[in-house]
């Protein structure tokens, strides 16, 4: 017994997973129990069926892991409505349940594993092909055993649920929540990894910034939802106009920057920041459906720049007097 409780100690302190948890007690279950077949099931009560999730066969009773049937019919559900843990004549008892019958059970064992709000979400079972008595040692190793497991799975819901909200957190912390791109801290963080990796290998970095021409008039004019519109929209239309490699981000209230790995030659890269400035203003110019208006767009003005070994204070002030000498240009030209 001293042994077995060692050995479990270690097994738990060692698990880093259900399996590495549950397949050691398996083994010390059989052996307190003596019966054949050892396993642990999952509750689909939305489905309304159990699936043996890991198991261990030693003996001719061989329930096999992957195992699914139908909740109705299961040992366990029987076990739990009439708060029978062991039975030791199943062929008698229950003689209806065909899923015994099919794998010639005798002997059954059975205890739930509980979520924290009590909910039974599977069971640790044990069970023969010969009727046997189960003393109070194995009663007790199968109630210990169960209560570890759900404490597992409670404990790795948990981590999950920490995940997930760590990643919502995150991408919310990185995140335009108008138009879902990323935002300006997002943006800066990018920038920041391509400069070092351009500083690296000589590589230029292309910087853009975008500012919306007659924003203010469209919010003006036809109120903010008809300019939130309006954003959401030239946001689509920009992503269509950028690579995989390639960030698009809004960084103000009508200001919109793309960040993306250029070429080394400087020559390229130059051509490179002329034809993205250009495919940005073209792809914001055109025709927008803001609630019941048709609305004629000039688009937007863009200033791109292709830089390395800067800062990203310097790489985006660039890309700023960029966008305002594109913006002069723009007015100068529609004035002419």
């Amino acid at each position: 017994m001293e042994e077995m409780l060692e050995k479990l100690s270690a097994s738990v302190m060692a698990a880093n997973s259900l399996e590495a948890l549950t397949r050691p007690l398996l083994e010390m279950l059989e052996v307190v129990t003596g019966l054949e077949s050892t396993y642990l099931t999952s509750i689909d009560q939305e489905n309304a069926v159990q699936s043996i999730t890991i198991a261990r066969n030693t003996g001719e009773l061989s329930i096999p892991e992957g195992l699914t049937v139908p909740w109705s019919d299961t040992l366990c559900k029987r076990c739990l409505e009439q708060g029978r843990r062991v039975v030791s004549n199943v062929s008698e008892v229950w003689a209806d349940s065909q899923a015994a019958a099919a794998l010639g059970i005798e002997t059954y064992a059975s205890a739930p594993v509980c979520g924290s709000n009590g909910e039974v979400i599977g069971t640790l079972c044990a069970a023969g092909k010969t009727s046997r008595k189960l003393g109070p040692r194995a009663r007790s190793a199968l109630n210990l055993f169960s209560k570890l497991i759900a404490g597992h799975i409670e404990r790795e819901r948990l981590l999950e649920q920490l995940r997930r909200s760590n990643e919502y957190l995150t991408k919310y912390a990185l995140t335009d929540s108008l138009t879902e791109l990323p935002n300006r801290r997002a943006l800066r963080d990018e920038l920041g990894r391509l400069l070092a990796r351009a500083a690296r290998d000589g590589s230029y970095v292309l910087v853009g910034m975008i500012d919306l021409d007659g924003f203010k008039q469209v919010n003006d004019q036809y109120g903010h939802p008809a300019g939130d519109q309006l954003l959401e929209q030239c946001a689509r239309r920009l992503s269509g106009t950028i690579r995989d490699t390639d960030m698009l981000a809004r960084v103000g209230g009508d200001e919109f920057a793309i960040v993306a790995p250029g070429p080394a030659d400087e020559a390229e890269a130059n051509l490179a920041a002329v034809d993205l400035a250009a495919r940005v203003a073209a792809a914001t110019a055109g025709n927008y459906s803001l609630r019941t208006v048709q609305l004629p767009f000039a688009g937007a003005s863009a200033g791109v720049v292709a830089v390395r070994f800067l800062s990203v204070e310097q790489a985006l002030g660039l890309a700023d007097e960029a966008m305002y000498q594109a913006k002069r240009e723009r007015q100068q030209g529609a004035g002419s």
